[in-house]
């Protein structure tokens, strides 16, 4: 293992984790404008939308450039959506902003995880991406935090908005230290018959990626990537409005459960990294999924604020380790299309586009108790998910 290599691309996947701040901007734009929940859950939606349109692309353009390059350009993209927000609020400018924030996660996590394969020398097993996981998650639960720390302080001048000038300064040092790192790329030693592929035309390689979903385990684990990302971004926008419906607190106290939600999502990879050494990683999926349904209960049912932070605790540890499990396991499933497997299966985080655009008319109808309806649908999926792809023929 090469550290001087793998330091550079677990700040890359810190920098994967801004995406996560999506959640409490959304909740203090829809406070500053006075948004519906449906207006406001706009914004996390555009961002995850953008997975739906450049993550097979991005498959086709790392063969092109190279994995290291296409993450160098999501780090560029990623900075200038950190730009807009220092400068106005307006709500035309943001929805620019987070659709370059988008844009750029789409294009870093198709990549950055075969690029981690590429350090790794054929080792990006599920206990190292999930390690990458517990870096991104440190970006994700310091989010709140900041913004929290902005608003009751007016830090910088910013308010909440000095979670962006900070991040900056962070995607600047990552971009440049990746930038001078030297990463033998595998997608760039092509044998014959890759650059036979390059040749098709790319209508031919989408129907390609997009074909396979007629592998009926890897259509389980593109579905299953769409719930889990749907449950993180749901539980996010959600559990501040959550305590302040039941609880009646104002949102710069609510917001700290979205650092609850992470740091409990950081303990579960970070503890999920070294426990899949010891227990059967599809074991420890079920353990994972039994938490979030112990969750989902207290959500639905808890009044009070400990009941609620201990839930939303729970379904952070639990979403902590799917991703890199599925991620993993379909990468085994067909390990001579790994670039278009991970550009079919980062495609999935499109279900953070559309949980929260169903669950903020969910909220709008019946409060919040609506919105964990409809998370609570993903999680059924990933319990169903977890029997059906245990079964020897579907891997």
């Amino acid at each position: 293992m090469n550290y001087k290599k793998l330091i550079p691309v677990m700040l890359c996947f810190f920098a994967m984790g801004f995406v996560d701040m999506v959640g409490i901007a959304s909740n203090y734009v829809k406070e500053d404008l006075g948004l519906s929940d449906s207006m406001a859950n706009i914004l996390p939606s555009l961002v995850f939308l953008w997975f739906l349109i450049f993550s097979i692309p991005t498959s086709l353009l790392m063969n092109k450039i190279g994995r290291k390059n296409t993450v160098l350009l999501s780090l560029v993209l990623t900075l200038a959506a950190m730009i807009v927000p220092v400068f106005t609020l307006d709500f035309t400018m943001l929805l620019l902003s987070f659709s370059l924030l988008g844009i750029g996660n789409a294009i870093m996590q198709t990549s950055l995880n075969p690029l981690v394969d590429s350090v790794m020398k054929g080792g990006a097993s599920a206990s190292t991406l999930t390690f990458g996981q517990f870096i991104k998650s440190i970006a994700s639960f310091l989010a709140p935090i900041i913004a929290s720390w902005g608003a009751t302080t007016n830090a910088f001048g910013f308010g909440w908005r000095a979670i962006y000038p900070i991040y900056l300064g962070v995607g600047i040092l990552t971009t440049l230290l990746l930038f001078g790192t030297k990463i033998k790329d595998q997608s760039q030693t092509l044998s014959d018959s890759s650059v036979k592929a390059e040749e098709r035309s790319v209508g031919a390689q989408f129907a390609g990626a997009f074909g396979l979903l007629s592998n009926p385990f890897i259509l389980l684990c593109f579905l299953a990537i769409i719930c889990h990302v749907g449950i993180d971004v749901g539980t996010s926008v959600t559990a501040p409005k959550i305590l302040m419906e039941r609880v009646g607190i104002g949102l710069n106290e609510a917001a700290i459960i979205g650092t609850i939600y992470f740091v409990a999502k950081a303990a579960g990879s970070f503890s999920g990294s070294f426990i899949m050494n010891y227990v059967k990683e599809w074991t420890f999926l079920l353990l994972s999924v039994l938490m979030m349904v112990v969750s989902a209960f207290g959500l639905v049912f808890g009044e009070s604020a400990i009941v609620i932070y201990v839930s939303v605790a729970l379904m952070g540890f639990g979403n902590g380790n799917p991703f890199s499990i599925v991620f993993a396991r379909a990468l085994q499933a067909v390990p001579d299309k790994k670039n278009e497997v991970s550009g079919l299966l980062i495609m999935g985080i499109f279900g953070g586009a559309i949980f929260p655009f169903l669950m903020g008319f969910a909220s709008d109808a019946f409060g919040q108790i609506g919105a964990v309806a409809v998370m609570s649908l993903g999680i059924i999926y990933l319990l169903a998910f977890y029997f059906q792809g245990r079964k020897p023929s579907a891997a």
